[in-house]
């Protein structure tokens, strides 16, 4: 590598860096290209050369975000593969419960929560790569629990409410004050996986079809 490349790829590194501590402290509009660059130590101009502007370095800071969200649903299916449907969406609770509380405060987390209250264009790159992928298999889950199709009306609702359930965990400040068990560390999550997953898998069952509703009270009623 030159010394010119080297110079570059150095420049290039260090306007992401600052534009990832700034875009998630203020967000995307309290932000300005000379902020970055102060910061980055560089020249105004930089930007427009690496990034072809103040969009584009946000996009790239964006797919980095991306790039470890969309790990969170990859974890869950790999570690459910071939497990009964329950235990998945127990897998799944787990997963993201863990990525929630390991990930309280740190950047993707400021950045998420400013572009969800004040959306960018960018918004749809979250959608459609995190998003819809993590309900699909979501859906596939509860689906599966239910003994339905993933397009059936009842699954959709389900699947918002379990998630919902997880995501409440991530503002853990206002919950902990609430009852310290919501303000969860990496040591104490396994009794909210429990009872998210106990309370979803009862609410999927009795929004399921009768025959399943019944087939699930027998095997309760065995065990």
């Amino acid at each position: 590598m030159t010394a010119d490349a080297a110079r570059d790829q150095a420049t290039e590194a260090r306007l992401l860096a600052a534009a990832t501590e700034l875009f998630a402290e203020r967000g995307f509009a309290n932000v300005t290209v000379r902020d970055i660059c102060e910061r980055a130590q560089a020249n105004v101009a930089a930007i427009n050369y690496h990034f072809r502007g103040k969009d584009g370095l946000y996009h790239a800071v964006l797919q980095s975000a991306i790039r470890t969200m969309q790990e969170t649903t990859n974890l869950a299916r790999r570690t459910g593969e071939g497990q009964p449907a329950a235990e998945q969406l127990r897998i799944y609770v787990r997963t993201f419960i863990t990525r929630v509380v390991a990930s309280r405060g740190n950047w993707i987390h400021q950045l998420m929560t400013r572009e969800m209250s004040d959306p960018t264009p960018a918004l749809n790159l979250v959608i459609s790569q995190v998003i819809k992928p993590r309900l699909a298999y979501l859906s596939d889950i509860v689906a599966a629990v239910m003994d339905v199709e993933p397009a059936d009306p009842r699954v959709l609702p389900c699947v918002f409410s379990v998630n919902a359930q997880c995501v409440a965990l991530l503002n853990h400040k206002a919950a902990g004050r609430i009852d310290p068990a919501f303000a969860a560390s990496l040591e104490t999550i396994e009794p909210m996986v429990d009872h998210i997953t106990a309370f979803s898998l009862a609410g999927i069952r009795a929004m399921a079809p009768r025959p399943v509703r019944r087939a699930a009270r027998r095997r309760r009623a065995r065990a």
